[in-house]
């Protein structure tokens, strides 16, 4: 005992994990609070991972045990909850200031995969898209760790500026949205590319943006957007004109561009209510031959399986990450933790949406993963790395200086 209080006295080993440092850093205090409701962010992402692995393994295994895939998603669950432990430690200042260089390092990568010359044994081409680097005992996606990076970095700009009242202002964040929006889109991926704009228009409004301004921008995006069909890749305005066939009921291309959105909903239809139970689900799926069934359409998976119950309770534990989250930026006096927590749901959000919705068929199929769930661990390793950021930001007490709220005069223009 005499040992044990050694340890945990003032300036003992214990008591400096515990308290932490000062120097800038800050102290570590709230590391144990049982009170913040990033616990619920957390629970959310285990109770996700659990129904993906599940998923994943009626979708590509056999039934006489754990399929491969699935194993290997149970592995990249462990390196996810790993790397979110760790993404856990250090104060979330601390990551602030190593925002920048993160960030220039994945712009490298990215440019890295759109260098010509590089092998495609280390560059693997996909459908496409040079997205992913080889790694031998895995692929690793640099965009994945990007969306991170990005929302660090903006939050760090963000934090103590008024610049972004001003609609001029928004210039400078609109930037570092679009450089890595446009490596990614040259890949091309459209869809991870496209998730960029939500996570920024969330954080500019937390951060006090003048709704006005936003609107202005929106209005013109909008405008804009159809215009940017005319530089689409041929698969991509494929994938436009299959959606417009599938709204006017048009079922003429059902066995080309519009099959994999047509057998989804088929499968998602069959699952009725409450699903057709594990064995009918296995097969029903290898007779359709759902393309990425445990990847990208991996909710049409859940839905035949468990039904309208399992879609509901998939989304459900989507909005308990995505409350969870919101409610540790509510309470949070830190700036810079408070912009990171929203700018990382609107990632979760955004990307839940799309995945949803060009499943069942509302939206195109860009190639957007299903976080927490989908197959792939640069994805998985992504989405757990947000929740650890949650968990840090939620666990620790605001430091001077902060400010209360993000709420501004009327005197800026």
């Amino acid at each position: 005992m005499s040992v044990l209080r050694s340890l945990i006295k003032d300036g003992g080993p214990i008591a400096f994990i515990i308290r932490g440092t000062h120097g800038g850093i800050g102290p570590w205090y709230g590391i144990l609070n049982p009170s913040t409701p990033a616990w619920m962010t957390l629970g959310a992402s285990l109770v996700l991972s659990l129904i993906g692995v599940v998923a994943i393994d009626t979708a590509s295994g056999d039934g006489s045990g754990l399929g491969f895939l699935a194993f290997r998603q149970v592995l990249y669950v462990g390196v996810g909850v790993s790397a979110a432990a760790v993404a856990v430690v250090p104060h979330h200042r601390l990551i602030g200031r190593l925002a920048l260089p993160a960030m220039i390092a994945c712009v490298a990568l990215l440019v890295f995969l759109l260098v010509p010359f590089v092998p495609d044994s280390l560059v693997t081409p996909r459908k496409g898209a040079r997205a992913w680097i080889d790694l031998g005992v895995a692929d690793f996606q640099p965009a994945e760790l990007t969306k991170i990076a990005f929302v660090v970095v903006v939050a760090m700009y963000l934090r103590y500026s008024r610049a972004h009242r001003r609609f001029v202002g928004l210039v400078i964040p609109g930037l570092i949205a679009a450089v890595p929006a446009a490596l990614i889109t040259l890949q091309p991926d459209l869809g991870t590319a496209s998730l960029f704009a939500p996570s920024l228009f969330a954080m500019l409004v937390a951060a006090g943006a003048r709704l006005r301004h936003l609107s202005i921008i929106v209005i013109a995006a909008a405008a804009v957007l159809p215009a940017s069909y005319l530089v689409m890749k041929p698969h991509q305005q494929a994938r436009i004109r299959g959606l417009v066939e599938q709204i006017q009921g048009n079922d003429e291309n059902a066995d080309s561009i519009n099959y994999q959105s047509f057998v989804a909903q088929r499968l998602v239809a069959a699952g009725g209510v409450w699903g057709t139970g594990e064995d009918k689900s296995r097969a029903i799926v290898a007779y359709n031959h759902l393309p990425e069934a445990h990847n990208d359409m991996v909710f049409a998976v859940i839905t035949l399986r468990w039904g309208l119950i399992g879609g509901v309770v998939t989304v459900a534990a989507v909005g308990a990450w995505i409350a969870g989250a919101l409610l540790t930026a509510a309470v949070s006096r830190d700036p810079f933790g408070r912009l990171v927590v929203v700018g990382l749901s609107g990632f979760i959000a955004a990307q839940t949406v799309i995945n949803i919705g060009m499943t069942i068929g509302l939206l195109p199929i860009i190639g957007i993963t299903l976080p927490f769930v989908s197959y792939g661990g640069s994805s998985m390793l992504a989405s757990w790395l947000m929740t650890g950021l949650v968990v840090n930001v939620g666990i620790r007490r605001a430091e001077p200086p902060f400010r209360d709220s993000f709420e501004y005069g009327g005197g800026d223009d």
